[in-house]
């Protein structure tokens, strides 16, 4: 199987972790000896509930007895739909009500962008150095980080790049920029939070000159930093919210949330301003609702800052530089990538899964299941302390 893998799948590294899976249920992973890895990564921030949680199981059975894909997004009432949408905006502020369905995170933020540039009438887009947004060309177009994106070119024009969290960047938002698309928390650079009250100057900004806010909230939200979507804990509310990844609990989706009143500029000239085949999938609309549910009724969302803090009263250690991110989204600064990829891939031997940041080489990534248990915390925390006394022998 592990040849075939190489041979007919394509690849997107040089060396891929290439572990044979089985099963996974709960906080762990199988693989075909049997052996049982410690999930530390969660499907880089997909896996919420962890792995085969039972609401979101039967949710999808539920669904798929009933019916799959009928009718392309949009045209067709669909309950699962409806509900994960409702469900959404009854956990935001106001101005966030209404949901646009759709396949994927980078999906989201192309139908983000396009949103801004219609309600604007502007086609100038401020991005950051260092962000993440996606893997599509326009997505791509607001990722700065040029080793990733001159194989490339062109991308979309009127891209601008200012440095997250330098004010005096600011001034790049001007009466001609549609839209600064910003995560909410720094991924792939390493897990930098705002500082300073920097979103709330972004936004202040942004109202100054008549443009849109967008925040992707693709791997912070869903309950991963102690609030339902992480620019909470920031006291600003985007104009574009952009979401995916652990939404659908463990199955492939996205979604981007905006006022009706902007929502509505994809209704006519032209009609069809957005549009999808898949989007909202039931199935997937389904298990994204049980997710959300369980969610809602348990205190997995306000456990996840208790949880943060016992991983950092575990995670002490000469080695350790500093630890960023905010409740289940975390990284590790180590001295140099070295020590990281050792301690990686040794963690797997160990069973335990860590991975890589895109962007910051010296960093681990810790993005667990909100569902992981304070004895799974304790016993990847240990691994990883041990590897870190054993590589520094």
């Amino acid at each position: 199987m592990k040849s075939d893998f190489i041979k007919y799948q394509a690849q997107t590294s040089p060396h891929p972790l290439a572990l044979e899976i089985t099963k996974a249920k709960g906080s762990y992973v199988y693989d075909v000896q049997n052996k049982k890895y410690l999930d530390f990564i969660a499907g880089v921030s997909a896996n919420t509930l962890g792995h085969g949680h039972p609401a979101v199981v039967n949710a999808i059975k539920k669904q798929a007895d009933q019916y799959l894909h009928v009718m392309v997004y949009g045209e067709f009432v669909q309950k699962p739909q409806v509900e994960l949408s409702k469900l959404i905006v009854k956990h935001l502020p106001t101005k966030l009500n209404s949901v646009y369905l759709t396949n994927s995170g980078t999906e989201a933020t192309e139908g983000a962008l396009k949103l801004a540039k219609r309600v604007t009438g502007r086609y100038e887009i401020i991005a950051a150095k260092n962000a993440y947004h996606g893997n599509t060309q326009g997505s791509m177009s607001v990722c700065g980080k040029e080793e990733q994106n001159r194989a490339y070119r062109p991308l979309i024009p009127g891209i601008k790049f200012l440095e997250f969290n330098n004010e005096s960047d600011l001034d790049l938002i001007t009466n001609k920029t549609a839209a600064i698309i910003l995560e909410t928390i720094q991924g792939g650079a390493g897990f930098i939070e705002p500082k300073n009250n920097y979103l709330q100057k972004v936004k202040q900004k942004c109202e100054k000159v008549g443009a849109l806010l967008i925040l992707d909230e693709i791997q912070s939200g869903i309950g991963r930093t102690g609030k339902f979507y992480g620019f909470e804990n920031y006291n600003v509310v985007p104009d574009i919210l952009v979401t995916g990844k652990g939404l659908g609990g463990g199955m492939p989706i996205g979604a981007f949330v905006s006022s009706k009143e902007h929502m509505n500029t994809l209704m006519k000239n032209p009609k069809l301003g957005h549009i999808t085949t898949f989007g909202g999938h039931p199935v997937i609309a389904a298990a994204a609702l049980a997710t959300l549910q369980e969610l809602f009724q348990s205190t997995l969302i306000q456990d996840s800052l208790e949880k943060e803090k016992l991983i950092r009263e575990l995670l002490i250690h000469p080695s350790i530089i500093e630890i960023r991110g905010k409740g289940l989204m975390l990284a590790i600064l180590l001295k140099d990538s070295e020590t990281v990829n050792q301690i990686i891939n040794h963690a797997i031997e160990k069973g335990l899964l860590l991975f890589w940041l895109l962007f910051e080489p010296n960093a681990i990534r810790i993005t667990p299941p909100l569902t992981i248990s304070n004895n799974e915390i304790r016993k990847g925390c240990k691994i990883i302390i041990d590897l870190l006394n054993q590589v520094n022998c």
